[in-house]
């Protein structure tokens, strides 16, 4: 389960899907897919959430990770890289992008 904490240690990543109302769920069962079958699966993985705007134009992924090369190797691997065609298929764009946490506000 991902946790957000101004010390963590980990790599946090955010990744966001530009999609169409009509293929936002085809991408959500592609991302569960991924995430079921390989990305859980993968040294260093500790959890992810899955979001959707209102309009079924964006979906949000956010994941965290023991470090930024256990995220790295994952998208390396030749099984995401395959996952990942199919993704960019179904998508206008993705953009992953590493970040610290900063500040949390409860």
């Amino acid at each position: 389960m991902p946790t957000i904490a101004k010390n963590a240690t980990c790599q946090t990543v955010i990744t966001t899907f530009e999609v169409t109302p009509g293929t936002c769920h085809d991408l959500l069962d592609e991302l569960r897919s991924a995430y079921d079958a390989f990305v859980s699966k993968q040294p260093g993985f500790l959890g992810a959430g899955l979001h959707v705007n209102d309009a079924q134009t964006r979906i949000a992924n956010y994941s965290q990770w023991e470090s930024r090369e256990d995220f790295q190797a994952m998208l390396r691997s030749d099984e995401m890289r395959a996952r990942n065609r199919k993704i960019n298929d179904l998508c206008k764009s993705f953009t992953p992008v590493m970040y610290e946490v900063m500040e949390v506000y409860d």
